[in-house]
């Protein structure tokens, strides 16, 4: 595993565990307000963290955490995740992987393996303008499809969550991911945050009262759709 962060304690990124998380270097996606830039383009050049080291560590921690949260970058991409997992298994953590859902039929082996116990992936936009916010000239918008409805039909815990951005996102999108993930229990947007690890900076956040707009247009498809991390 290319392990280039962790973070051994996090009330945040598992919801309702105690959890470290473990971020994963590249990703197959160049979203421009991607907030870790560094493990998105430059992973070869950042200090690697070796796996025996985080899992030495989360041993030791058993009893303190109950879960990990695996996420990068993008973790499906990593050749050894499957072997990682298993590993976390074995000391009886629970798992959470984040992933932008371009590889479902890795989702699909983890799953059959019960290696996960929580899913949460990125819906970057509407499909009319994924490709511009996942930052590529082209992508195969099946995959995301089939990733969306695996995890709509698993019966895995799971969210599906967006950042807005000022010039990525009207509030059309919105409309059109509620109809896309009509019904579902876990939606969140979330706001862009500028940071100096972001991608491409030059893009701007919303104001609390469009976010709350764009969540009325979600709650006429999404009833529990919230807000996350906005004051």
């Amino acid at each position: 595993m290319k392990i280039y962060g962790f973070q051994k304690t996090t009330l945040l990124d598992f919801p309702g565990r105690v959890a470290a998380t473990v971020f994963t270097g590249g990703c197959n996606f160049r979203c421009p307000f991607c907030q870790n830039g560094d493990l998105v383009l430059h992973s070869g050049s950042l200090p690697s963290i070796p796996e025996e080291e985080v899992i030495r560590i989360l041993e030791k921690r058993r009893g303190i955490l109950t879960g990990v949260c695996v996420t990068g970058g993008e973790p499906t991409l990593q050749p050894d995740l499957l072997s990682f997992l298993e590993k976390l298994k074995a000391l009886g953590y629970l798992v959470k992987l984040d992933t932008n859902g371009y590889h479902p039929e890795i989702l699909h082996v983890l799953h059959e393996q019960r290696l996960l116990d929580y899913i949460a992936m990125d819906i970057k936009s509407s499909p009319a303008h994924y490709v511009r916010a996942a930052g590529l000239r082209e992508l195969d918008m099946a995959r995301i499809q089939k990733s969306v409805l695996f995890l709509r039909t698993c019966g895995l815990p799971h969210e599906f969550r967006t950042t807005a951005v000022r010039g990525l996102h009207e509030p059309e999108d919105f409309r059109q991911i509620g109809q896309w993930l009509e019904g579902d229990e876990a939606y969140f947007l979330q706001s862009y945050v500028h940071s100096e690890g972001v991608l491409s900076p030059g893009y701007d956040s919303f104001s609390k009262e469009e976010l709350e707009d764009f969540l009325h247009i979600l709650h006429a498809y999404l009833p529990n759709a919230s807000l996350r991390g906005v004051d």
